[in-house]
């Protein structure tokens, strides 16, 4: 995987960084050692002190304990808001500190499909990872990945917290040994050029353009619809394709683009809103099933809590993460209402090449209801791009 972003410190700063990391790490565990090094050189010894006190305090007096695993960095958040010391919090306190939450950042415990397994598995409890990465195992969800059903950001945000998907999927998802805990928005996936490139507007300027793809055959189809040259390419691969012109262009959601370090191999970036770049905390069910009910009632609550906060962070990171790509010279484009029919007209999912992967996903009752909570509005607002 690509470089995660981290806060620019000189070489002495780092090496600082890293020994107090471990002396932290040797005491306390991996907890404090996240939260001191979340701060870097701006947490001072007292204030490392006092969080390990508390951090031990807490964990003695905790009936529960819950690892909460992600690929990410803590300080991906300000652009890549995944939420991970708020949801920390918020479980601790919203179960009254009956559990006590071990967070394992930056990959400690794997990355990808091998970390959903873990989960599925029961040898840790629970985890954020993307909802492409959690499809295999819970095939249902995949259908956020049809194109313009759910790629505005709202759209999203309209359908997963539905009483039709928490009717018709969730079920599914705990058939295979998860709950959901609750979605996290980043943002829509974009059509971002290399440098060289030009800017993108209508499906026909992605002619002939190698797309850079991830392994969703949705996602393959979609961009063949919108005229494109569909080229997977791993993940941990890609920005050295994109450099290399293995690959003309990719789709991560903007704060995507500057987590993984794409600033300077871009040139252009358009907000298209097909398909939603999202992720998921799931924990396992067994273990979840296992706990007393005002427990249960405590992380159910804490997810709600930490969904909102996600919500309204949304805006702020995409800001973050334009005004560092456009310093790069990254240049962006946002669609009319006019040019986006076009899109959706040319790749959207109600086209008969779709069928197949509607049929295959929901049955047309199902689906149609779902469809409908796509465009009814929640009682939670998020800003789209």
């Amino acid at each position: 995987m690509s470089k995660i972003w981290t806060p620019e410190v000189t070489e002495e700063e780092k090496v600082a960084d890293r020994r107090q990391f471990l002396k932290v790490a040797g005491t306390s565990g991996f907890t404090v050692a996240a939260l001191a090094a979340a701060g870097s050189s701006l947490y001072s010894p007292a204030a490392v002190a006092q969080t390990r006190q508390e951090e031990e305090a807490r964990q003695k007096a905790a009936k529960y304990t819950m690892t909460i695993a992600s690929a990410y960095q803590l300080g991906a958040s300000r652009s890549y808001p995944i939420m991970q010391l708020d949801f920390k919090e918020n479980i601790q306190n919203a179960t009254r500190g009956q559990v006590y939450v071990r967070l394992a950042p930056a990959g400690q415990l794997g990355a990808g499909g091998a970390l959903v397994k873990k989960v599925q598995e029961g040898t840790i409890q629970a985890a954020q990872h993307s909802l492409a990465n959690f499809a295999p195992f819970a095939p249902e969800v995949d259908m956020i990945n049809l194109p313009y059903f759910c790629g505005a950001n709202q759209k999203f945000v309209n359908l997963v917290t539905s009483d039709a998907w928490k009717a018709q999927v969730h079920p599914k998802i705990e058939e295979r040994g998860f709950k959901a805990l609750f979605y996290i928005v980043i943002d829509p996936r974009v059509v971002a050029i290399r440098k060289g490139g030009d800017s993108v507007t209508l499906p026909e300027d992605l002619k002939g353009i190698k797309f850079r793809v991830p392994g969703s055959k949705m996602l393959q189809q979609y961009y063949r619809m919108v005229g494109a040259n569909p080229t997977p390419v791993a993940w941990g691969e890609t920005p050295s394709a994109i450099k290399q012109g293995v690959a003309d262009a990719l789709d991560p959601a903007t704060g995507a683009l500057y987590v993984f370090g794409f600033k300077d191999i871009l040139s252009h970036v358009t907000f298209t809103r097909a398909v939603p770049d999202s992720q998921v905390y799931s924990c396992n069910l067994e273990w979840f099933n296992s706990l007393p009910k005002d427990v249960q009632e405590g992380i159910e609550f804490a997810s709600e809590i930490t969904s909102a906060q996600n919500l309204a962070k949304v805006p702020a990171a995409r800001a973050y993460a334009m005004a560092e790509l456009a310093k790069a010279g990254v240049q962006f484009k946002s669609l009319t209402d006019d040019q986006l029919a076009v899109w959706e007209k040319t790749g959207g999912y109600k086209l008969d090449a779709w069928k197949p992967f509607r049929d295959e996903l929901a049955s047309p009752e199902v689906f149609s209801k779902l469809e409908q909570a796509t465009n009814t509005q929640s009682r939670y607002y998020v800003h789209d791009a």
